[in-house]
């Protein structure tokens, strides 16, 4: 459930029909392309709906920052589930830095710090980055994935946990 092809054969597959035109479902339903190698995954999401599920944890932070019963509270730092913790960092500005990770993973909180400390060397300085847009900067990008990768080689229970 959840699930999508993404691959056969190793040619992308987008909805329906792979990479180079061919239809999914004809060509699983012909004998003579087997063994076909499938490679699943989740759905990938549209920028629309990354931005529609943004707004909507952006509306249930602010909820969560009002009906607090503690005051002055930041809202929703971290929601928990059984397959992963979404943590969210809120700078001092308003702008919110989001981590999805498996539960057991340790050291998210250092890794929402050094993506904000990444934001703010690489996009704010730059003086083509217009606010609310996507970042284009290859140093930004560099950066941004050698934290994620200095993070996952942390491990489930590396430093902080």
């Amino acid at each position: 459930v959840g699930h999508a092809v993404l691959a056969i054969n190793g040619a992308e597959v987008n909805g329906r029909f792979t990479a180079d035109g061919k239809d999914v479902l004809e060509f699983l339903g012909n004998p003579a392309n087997y063994p076909v190698s499938i490679r699943f995954g989740r759905h990938r999401l549209s920028s629309n709906e990354k931005l529609m599920l943004a707004s909507m944890f952006h509306s249930l932070f602010a909820i969560g920052s009002q009906l607090s019963p503690e005051v002055g509270s930041s809202g929703i730092e971290m929601l928990e589930t059984d397959t992963f913790k979404l943590h969210c960092f809120q700078t001092l500005t308003g702008i919110k830095f989001m981590v999805l990770a498996d539960p057991r993973q340790a050291g998210i909180d250092a890794l929402l710090r050094k993506i904000y400390e990444i934001y703010s060397d690489f996009a704010l300085k730059n003086p083509f980055y217009s606010l609310e847009m996507p970042i284009r900067c290859e140093l930004f990008d560099q950066n941004l994935k050698l934290a994620l990768e200095v993070a996952e080689k942390a491990g489930p229970f590396g430093p902080g946990s």
